[in-house]
Formats: structure tokens, sequence, C-alpha cells
């Protein structure tokens, strides 16, 4: 296969797995729009976290928050767990590598916060331990994970929200948490703001 059909093919497959998994995905997307504006409505924050492209999505997520998205809206609470270096590099020198997010998690977050876990395959120990962490502040989870969220799936509390992508392949999987962020900040900026 010539490059350009090939480009174009990856092209058709990520569009093929948006449209197939819109019907299912959005209720589960609509559930965390209202779980994390219902959060921040409440002066509650979102900590976001995730490991290499899910860390650059917890950041993006939490950007878009503080900042702002499409519409003009005050900053709203977000933290991306993932970008301060001197915590995260004591906590796996002084721990261990698993504990990363947990440890902030259990330091920051308080009952009506909400926490965003990240793994395209729902195995990664220390988001796991994260969401873990959150049940034990008393937090609510949303879970962006590839097909059946692995372990995180097994942790999940019922009035937690988990957004699982049908597909096992990473890249297809994270292009569509991308999507997934921005229907969160579009949903969370239409409540917020009363848009209809």
């Amino acid at each position: 296969m010539d490059l350009t059909d090939h480009i174009t093919e990856l092209f058709n497959e990520s569009a093929r797995l948006k449209v197939e998994a819109a019907v299912g995905l959005a209720p589960q997307i609509a559930a965390a729009v209202e779980l994390i504006s219902q959060s921040l409505l409440s002066d509650g924050k979102i900590l976001a976290c995730g490991n290499g492209g899910s860390a650059a999505d917890a950041q993006h997520f939490a950007s878009e928050l503080i900042n702002r998205f499409e519409m003009e809206r005050p900053g709203l609470a977000a933290i991306a767990l993932t970008t301060d270096s001197s915590a995260l590099t004591s906590i796996a020198n002084d721990y261990d590598f698993s504990l990363i997010f947990s440890k902030q998690v259990t330091a920051l977050g308080h009952e009506g916060d909400v926490l965003l876990a990240i793994s395209t395959s729902g195995n990664s120990r220390n988001v796991v331990e994260a969401v873990a962490a959150a049940h034990g502040r008393d937090m609510r989870v949303v879970a962006l994970t590839g097909d059946g969220g692995g372990l995180l799936s097994e942790l999940l509390a019922e009035d937690d929200v988990h957004i699982s992508v049908p597909s096992t392949s990473t890249a297809r999987i994270q292009e569509v948490h991308l999507l997934a962020i921005h229907c969160l900040c579009d949903g969370i900026d239409r409540i917020i703001l009363g848009v209809e």
C-alpha cells in the first residue's frame, strides 16, 4: 500500500470508530458533564491524571477549564496531577512510581471533587491507585479507558462514570479520548453558562 493510501485509511479508521462509538459513549459523556459541572458549581475542583499521551490529555483538559474552551467564562478549578515535576519525582523516589498520583489525590482532593482518570488500557497502576485514593477521599471518578477498562473498571463505584472506547488500538483510543475531552469541555461550558 502506498503511503498516501495508508494515511487515508488511518483517517477512515479514526472516523469510523468515532461514528460507531458515538451512540454508546454520548450518554456516558453527558453523565460526566453533569457530574463535573455539579462539582464545579458547588466549589469543587477537578483533578486529572494519566501517563504519556494520557498525561497530555489530562493537562489539556485542565488547561481548557482553567483558561477557557470556546466561550468566554471565568476560570474553573482544575489541576493536572502530571505537571509538578518535584512532587512526581520525590514521590517516585521516596515511595514508588505507582503512588505519584494517589499521594497528590490524598493531599489535594476533598469530598465533592472529581478525579478524571485516563488510561487507554485501564491497567496503569498509578492511575488505579489514584482512583482508590479518590474513593478514600469521598470523591467521584470519571474514567476514560479503552475497550473493557481493565483494572479501572473493577474499581469504579456505581456513581462513577466510565467512558470506555470500544477499541484496542492505543492511537484510536487516544483520538476518541481527545474528542470526549472536547465534548466534556463544551458541555461544562453550556451548563456553567446556561447555554441551551
